[in-house]
């Protein structure tokens, strides 16, 4: 059998652009299930949202403030997004099976970010908030935010990437 008709598996040491993939999957997750989430989230709760993610860095002195705050808590809701986002991309390269099965799996990983948020964050911010955790909630962050990050890196970052040797 010659070299030309084996084919391989590529690792992201082997081939620059597997690095460009994975940056990618990160930042479309990120965007799309970020700004679908925090859209819905604002429709529901009000516009002023953005000023208790602030808060929950700042204390809540951050709820009064001005455009400054708002700014930082879209922000900050952006970056915890891309701080998810990239827990999803980098548990897809040890468990094949979140890129396999992006639909169960973008509905748990959601879930679970609902959980760790409401249940660890919440308390340890600025806030020190605790708010009860509903079905609504767990739903809303799976459909809107699990499942935009899944798909992502189903479809930039697909795993094993397989090429043919020269």
């Amino acid at each position: 059998m010659s070299s030309a008709s084996q084919s391989i598996k590529v690792s992201a040491a082997e081939n620059p652009t597997a690095k460009n993939h994975a940056l990618l999957a990160i930042l479309v997750g990120t965007l799309v299930g970020g700004t679908v989430n925090i859209l819905v989230v604002c429709l529901q709760a009000g516009w002023v949202i953005p000023f208790y993610i602030a808060a929950g860095l700042i204390g809540k002195r951050a709820i009064h403030g001005g455009a400054g705050m708002w700014v930082l808590g879209m922000g900050l809701h952006f970056f915890i997004s891309c701080i998810w986002a990239t827990v999803y991309y980098l548990a897809s390269r040890k468990l094949p099976f979140l890129t396999e099965y992006p639909l169960i799996c973008g509905l748990n990983f959601g879930v679970w970010v609902e959980l760790f948020m409401k249940l660890v964050v919440l308390p340890l911010s600025g806030l020190h908030a605790t708010e009860p955790i509903g079905i609504q909630d767990l739903a809303g962050k799976a459909l809107l935010f699990g499942l935009p990050v899944a798909y992502s890196v189903r479809q930039f970052a697909r795993w094993p990437r397989r090429q043919n040797a020269i």
